[in-house]
Formats: C-alpha cells, structure tokens, sequence
C-alpha cells in the first residue's frame, strides 16, 4: 500500500509542478488523493465483505454493518500512518483519533450508506449490489472534509518548517 500510495504521491506532483500549481495546493491536492487511495483499498475491502455476506444470505443491513467495522479499522490505519500524518511538534491522541474516525465513518460510512442502501433497494428497486457504488458519490467528500478537520485534527500547533 505505501508503494502505491507514494507512486500516486510523485504522479501528483511531477504533473503539478510541470503545470506550475502553487506548492500549497499541491499538498492539499497530494493528501486527497493519498485520502482517494486510502479510500480505494478501503472501499475494495468493505465491497468484497459486503459482497461476500451478501451472497451467504445475510441481510443486507447486517452485512454493511460487519464490512464497515472491518474496512473502517482498515481506513484509520492508512489515514493515520500516511494521510494524516502528525507534523513536527504536533501531539495526537491515537484512541481519540479512532473514536473520531469510526464515528465520522460511522455518520457517512455507516448511517448515511445504510440510509442510502435502503432507499436505492426498497424505495428506487435497484439491485443490492449496486448500493454501495452509488453511495460514493456522496460519502467521499463527506468522509474527507470529517477526517482532515475533526478526527486528525490538531489542536497543538506544529512547530515551524514541520510538515503540512
């Protein structure tokens, strides 16, 4: 996962500093897309164990509910080791910030997807394993905004020269 996560990483930035973007903006264009490919492996693992429970017959609910505690652990993993990296001088508590990443995943990831399961299944009568697909559009942008500003959140300043 890092190899990848560091491929995408220098992509990202041979093509932004040909392009000339200003380097603040590569940073928060580099962490989203670290976030993005976080979020892929995340969204793969949490599919194939939806998928999987699914087929053995478990109601779609529970099956979401077992996937999501499985890929959440997965997604605070990666965030916190290269997403949201702490910087020079910053402190941060690990169980808060997991309590905050389930429960931020927990709004999106678990509430709003079932939510949005139950309305593409029983309401709009598509097919169950298109559910989750669907829900990306909306949760992806939600999932980031909560991640980068409460769950890895600081609230120590970094010293100066640290990392962004």
């Amino acid at each position: 996962m890092e190899k990848i996560i560091k491929f995408f990483e220098n992509l990202l930035l041979k093509i932004m500093s040909f392009l000339k973007i200003p380097k603040k903006i590569q940073q928060k264009a580099v962490q989203f897309i670290e976030f993005c490919v976080v979020g892929v492996s995340n969204t793969l693992i949490h599919y194939a164990v939806y998928a999987l429970l699914v087929f053995l017959r478990l109601n779609y609910v529970l099956a979401n509910l077992i996937a999501f505690l499985i890929s959440v652990t997965n997604a605070f993993y990666w965030n916190n080791k290269y997403v949201f990296k702490t910087r020079l001088g910053e402190k941060r508590s690990l169980l808060r910030s997991f309590v905050k990443t389930v429960l931020s995943y927990g709004i999106t990831g678990l509430g709003l997807t079932t939510v949005l399961l139950v309305l593409w299944v029983e309401i709009l009568h598509l097919p169950e394993l298109l559910g989750p697909f669907l829900n990306l559009l909306i949760t992806i942008p939600i999932n980031f905004l909560l991640n980068r500003f409460w769950a890895f959140g600081s609230k120590s300043k970094p010293e100066e020269g640290g990392k962004l």
